[in-house]
């Protein structure tokens, strides 16, 4: 039968944990998994922001079992903190990697351990998160990693040789090259999971053309202006509401016939029902993977505890 994103498995007795989940497409990804009857750990930087988010979920969802964890992508020491959280829960049977800058800025910058900050909060910092949760990841039968790439992917290129934009710098490069190691990364966790014989699954997905002009009015959330309202109509054969876009990665969390290494995306590029499709062949090529795993631990320092090995 076709996914059906409005009947959703019931999710009682689960708990999933999304990056970013206080606001954009990440709060609805959260909204859902909670309606289902998840429980549900939003990660966060601001701690007024992760409060109107359990605030706005409550609303809609008056028993939703919601909790918070601080967490920036750009610090590996709060990674490390959020990480060390997140293993000590009962159980985390998806952990969906949604957050990231879209927008890294005309000048180039860099996060707290000076690496560029496109990479280092969307890849480097999910990495890092990734393999320091895996604990109670592997400890959690069917448990998921969940990384959202991005459609943008399939316009640029990737270059693992100048990952963190030293040598030279362009916003819209670094933040396209983010996503594919994002992407890459999801694909090669895929294969040492598999090689490992471990039961954890890594999908990978793009969530299409989201606007917050085109999604549902969420106090302290998702409050567009009139102006933002036409525009998202106007562009409807273009883009979607966020709480659409987010059923990309809701499918990938918890259909069950969804498989370890799958990408999901909107049926009609940016728009439509989640799909498996084909990712970019950059992003499969199990070589530069396995380079781009190396050099994401030498810059990180975390080593990721998924040995080597080819399916």
């Amino acid at each position: 039968m076709p996914w059906n994103p409005e009947a959703l498995p019931d999710l009682g007795g689960r708990t999933y944990a999304v990056t970013g989940g206080n606001a954009g497409i990440g709060y609805f990804v959260a909204e859902q998994l909670a309606a289902a009857g998840g429980r549900v750990v939003i990660l966060g930087r601001s701690p007024q922001r992760l409060g109107a988010a359990v605030e706005a979920i409550r609303r809609e969802i008056p028993a939703a079992e919601i909790a918070t964890i601080p967490l920036d992508l750009a610090d590996l020491d709060s990674v490390a903190s959020a990480a060390a959280a997140l293993t000590a829960l009962d159980r985390l049977d998806g952990l969906i990697e949604n957050a990231g800058i879209s927008a890294p800025g005309r000048q180039r910058t860099t996060t707290r351990q000076g690496l560029e900050l496109a990479v280092g909060t969307n890849h480097l910092g999910h990495f890092a998160l990734t393999a320091l949760s895996l604990p109670v990841l592997a400890a959690t039968p069917g448990s998921r990693v969940v990384s959202v790439g991005s459609i943008m992917t399939r316009r640029a290129g990737f270059d693992l040789d100048d990952l963190l934009s030293e040598r030279s710098y362009n916003p819209r490069q670094a933040y396209v090259r983010s996503k594919h190691a994002v992407q890459m990364f999801g694909f090669e966790l895929d294969r040492r999971l598999r090689h490992a014989d471990s039961g954890v699954r890594s999908i990978v997905v793009h969530p299409g053309l989201g606007l917050d002009g085109a999604s549902p009015r969420r106090a302290g959330i998702n409050e567009p202006t009139p102006l933002a309202r036409i525009a998202g109509r106007l562009l409807t054969p273009l883009a979607q509401g966020k709480h659409r876009s987010a059923r990309v990665a809701v499918r990938a969390t918890v259909d069950p016939d969804a498989e370890g290494g799958q990408y999901y995306g909107p049926a009609r590029r940016g728009v439509g029902l989640p799909v498996p499709l084909q990712p970019p062949q950059v992003d499969l090529d199990p070589d530069l993977a396995a380079r781009l795993w190396t050099r994401s631990q030498e810059l990180t320092g975390v080593d990721f505890p998924v040995t080597a090995g080819r399916s």
